[in-house]
């Protein structure tokens, strides 16, 4: 992998297998994702085909007051990262934190104990590559949790179909709901906003203590100037967001056993700390959350589909013009992403005639004023700028 400033991580294919072997394209979720992996074509409701099949919706956070209070949303994986560790035996979770050298930017680990989870805990808007510390799972000991972008899961939960030693090592896969992971310059371009010099900084937290929390550069564990609220810092990053982001049609985790995000319809701005709606899309995720409830980790209770939709309203919308954009890059011949099982047609339904003409011409002049439709190769899919 190499990280490109304005992209993010970007694969670098310099081993001469590479010119026949294709397993890391059929792998890769930038090229297609299949949201039958897991749970399978069950779809029922129309909110199975919004947000994909759940065995159960439950809004929770974690029990700990400080892990809450330090996580972007309640907790809930953090906390639940905690249970597999020193509850149920797992020898480590696979992540991506900040890291140390460079705390604008993120790197990937395997947490151990309490100390490493909590270091790593909270949302991390910059690119990541946890897949990528992956790397000797399959001869190591023990069973790992996985914690990744839906991206990342989807790569995952296809990897541990395809090997089972990798299948039998990763006992869990978790993801959060994603709008998309903004490029480094994203942050950078913030940070020089509030004036704040890099050789200053030894940390970097988009959000956390607190909920939703606030954008901040520290030293020595001090602000470094002024923070910026949730709204402010994310409302400036999402116009760095890649092109294969603005065509996910996943942001709330259909390819895992478990997918979390804010329950942003009981957010009222006034001093909650936190709490999490929980898409439990196995039986294995299902498992383990009872347990880790059982065990104290946990705080959840039950609750419908109606709260999905209202608090993650925005990625709903969104998602719901994909069919449309899809379709004006392939008018225009552009490679893009194959998805398999997500509903794309039937959500794009509900939008009326005029909204979804908009929608095609305008991607269409995006795509002419970009230049994406100017080919470079027969295996690039004009997904990185």
């Amino acid at each position: 992998m190499v990280h490109v400033e304005t992209e993010g991580y970007r694969p670098v294919f310099d081993d001469p297998r590479c010119l026949t072997c294709t397993e890391c394209v059929e792998i890769c979720p930038g090229a297609h994702v299949n949201a039958n992996l897991e749970i399978g074509d069950t779809k029922q409701t129309e909110a199975d085909h919004e947000f994909g099949p759940v065995l159960e919706i439950w809004e929770g956070w974690a029990s700990d007051p400080a892990v809450r209070y330090k996580a972007s949303s309640g907790g809930l994986l953090s906390a639940l990262s905690l249970y597999c560790l020193e509850v149920a035996g797992f020898a480590g979770v696979v992540h991506a934190g900040m890291d140390p050298a460079t705390p604008w930017q993120n790197s990937n680990h395997v947490s151990r104990d309490r100390q490493g989870v909590l270091a790593r805990a909270g949302s991390r808007y910059a690119p990541s590559a946890p897949c990528a510390a992956l790397s000797g799972i399959a001869e190591a000991d023990g069973r790992y949790m996985f914690v990744g972008k839906p991206c990342d899961a989807a790569a995952v939960s296809e990897l541990r179909r395809r090997d089972q030693r990798i299948g039998d090592k990763i006992a869990l896969v978790a993801t959060f709901f994603c709008a998309g992971t903004p490029s480094t310059r994203g942050t950078l371009d913030l940070l020089s906003h509030l004036g704040v010099d890099l050789k200053e900084i030894d940390q970097v937290h988009y959000r956390g203590e607190g909920w939703p929390g606030r954008f901040r550069a520290l030293r020595n564990g001090q602000p470094l100037g002024r923070t910026l609220s949730y709204e402010e810092s994310w409302g400036q990053l999402t116009g760095y967001r890649p092109l294969r982001c603005n065509l996910c049609p996943d942001g709330l985790g259909r390819v895992a056993d478990i997918a979390c995000g804010d329950a942003w319809d009981e957010y009222d701005g006034k001093g909650d700390p936190g709490r999490s709606l929980i898409l439990v899309r196995t039986e294995r995720g299902r498992e383990v959350l009872e347990q880790a409830r059982r065990a104290g980790y946990v705080s959840i209770k039950r609750v419908g589909s109606d709260h999905v939709i209202r608090a993650q309203k925005n990625l709903l919308a969104r998602r719901r013009t994909l069919f449309g954009r899809l379709l004006a890059f392939r008018l225009l011949g552009v490679p893009t992403p194959e998805y398999t099982g997500f509903s794309l047609f039937r959500s794009w339904l509900r939008l009326g005639p005029i909204a979804q003409a908009q929608i095609v011409l305008g991607t269409l002049r995006r795509i002419l004023r970009r230049g994406w439709y100017r080919r470079r190769g027969s295996t690039d899919v004009a997904l990185a700028k």
